[in-house]
């Protein structure tokens, strides 16, 4: 397979204040790409583009208008976009019938109309551009059903279906359109579980780099760990070896037993 030189490249990352964000735009940096950084938190994007030494602006996934003026302002300072990651993304845990509607909504949003918004605008530019690429980070929990994040695990499913069906659509525009599925992974999504060590939580650097590599050769789907990439047939198991493997791995009750830690994320969510 190709690989494309990133260097002198654009490439955005949403939700690029912390996390898996934040992993990736300091890769793609140190690949020599030109990064710009958006994050609904003002105060986060403005410190870690300050400390990484990056373009860094406001966006609110969840508003198109948000996004394109995001989009405008990358365009006017850095140049036009060749690559753009889909990141931002929220992961309320509990009980689905007792889960606030507002949260519900939020978490639809933030994970779904906003890789929309992103995949539309960033599409249209680079088609018009003669060409580019789109990384949707979705989860492992978009193939297994797990209790305690049945909203997460939807929204997850759906940007895995989108991402290849936008891929097929706008391929002939010489527009790629790929998706990472992360494993659980050690940020502050993660806040307040307690995981066993068959499912450990990966490092987000572990992540930015599957991101970076799937911006290179345009792979459709990277799971990450490449050791996981089996979940992709987990909707095809009968219940009874569905449940039996929940329960072995702990996944049956992890994000129902929540502590009081994960407090803070939930009212920073709520914000």
């Amino acid at each position: 397979m190709s690989r494309t030189d990133l260097a002198g490249r654009v490439v955005v990352v949403t939700g690029g204040a912390r996390g898996i964000g934040r992993a990736t735009a300091q890769a793609l940096r140190e690949a020599g790409a030109r990064v710009a950084l958006g994050d609904v938190d003002e105060d986060a994007v403005r410190r870690t583009a300050e400390a990484d030494g990056l373009h860094g602006a406001v966006l609110d996934v969840t508003d198109r208008a948000s996004v394109q003026a995001f989009l405008a302002g990358v365009q006017s300072t850095l140049g036009q976009p060749w690559g753009w990651v889909n990141n931002a993304g929220v992961m309320p845990l509990g009980a689905l019938l007792d889960q606030d509607d507002e949260i519900v909504y939020t978490t639809v949003d933030v994970n779904l109309r906003g890789v929309l918004h992103g995949t539309r605008a960033a599409g249209r530019a680079m088609a018009a551009a003669g060409g580019g690429r789109i990384v949707n980070v979705a989860s492992v929990a978009g193939c297994i059903p797990v209790p305690g994040m049945a909203v997460y695990n939807a929204t997850k499913a759906a940007v895995l279906c989108f991402g290849d069906a936008a891929d097929a659509e706008l391929a002939p525009l010489g527009v790629r359109v790929s998706t990472v599925l992360p494993s659980f992974t050690d940020t502050g999504l993660l806040t307040g579980t307690h995981p066993g060590r068959l499912i450990a939580p990966i490092p987000p650097e572990r992540v930015a780099d599957a991101v970076v590599g799937v911006l290179r050769t345009g792979r459709r789907r990277a799971v990450v760990p490449g050791r996981l990439s089996g979940v992709l047939v987990w909707p095809l198991l009968p219940r009874p070896l569905a449940r039996r493997m929940r329960k072995v791995t702990g996944l049956d009750r992890v994000f129902l037993d929540v502590d009081a830690d994960r407090a803070e994320y939930d009212a920073r969510l709520r914000r």
